[in-house]
């Protein structure tokens, strides 16, 4: 199983954004037809932070995904076992994932990680998880970087609009235009790199669960 744990950062300075957050989630999820796979849904745990539990590798790497976009979240993800039968939310419920979670978003809040998302999936050293977060923060720091040109190609493509000659007859520009903005946007790279994300982390859920 996965758990997202998510804290925000700055909130003294930024205000309490778990609301908002909590509503695009949602929104997100529903328009991306994701809701099957959420064991326990997002909901504010403590202060500023915000926890779920997934059950998909999937689901895991697009949500922290969508976070990272948002650019003002410390994401942590929680690798492993619940207790099982899970409580009726995030907050009561209890588990090996949990704990890896709460590691892993202290560690993402913290200067040793080149962007603010970490990955736990065992107790101790463990080389795939590593790599497996490795891959994530890489794939994380394309999402920050990239420019609000590069999500509207980048959105219209991922919401079916067809090809990049419809989206740019979508946008009102050439489809020369939209090639340049793909490619500033490292959204091939980011298409083809991700099976072998979501991969990595459905492997470590074998190992742990």
């Amino acid at each position: 199983m996965f758990v997202l744990t998510v804290d925000q950062d700055a909130s003294r300075r930024r205000g309490d954004r778990v609301d908002a957050a909590l509503s695009g989630l949602a929104a997100h999820i529903g328009a991306r037809g994701l809701g099957a796979d959420l064991a326990l849904p997002f909901e504010r745990t403590v202060g500023d932070e915000v926890q779920g539990v997934i059950r998909t590798a999937a689901t895991t790497l697009d949500l922290a995904l969508y976070l990272q976009r948002r650019a003002e979240w410390s994401v942590g993800v929680g690798i492993g076992a619940v207790d099982t039968p899970l409580a009726e939310t995030a907050r009561a419920s209890s588990g090996a994932a949990f704990v890896r979670a709460r590691d892993a978003v202290e560690r993402a809040k913290g200067k040793s990680v080149p962007v603010p998302l970490a990955l736990v999936a065992a107790d101790g050293p463990s080389p795939a998880a590593d790599e497996a977060e490795a891959l994530l923060q890489l794939l994380a720091a394309v999402v920050r970087r990239r420019t609000e040109r590069g999500w509207e190609v980048v959105d219209l493509l991922v919401d079916g609009v067809g090809t990049a000659k419809q989206a740019a007859a979508r946008l009102g520009i050439t489809p020369q235009a939209v090639s340049q903005r793909l490619d500033a946007a490292m959204w091939t790279v980011q298409d083809r790199v991700r099976p072998l994300a979501e991969r990595l982390l459905a492997d470590l859920d074998q190992v742990t669960t």
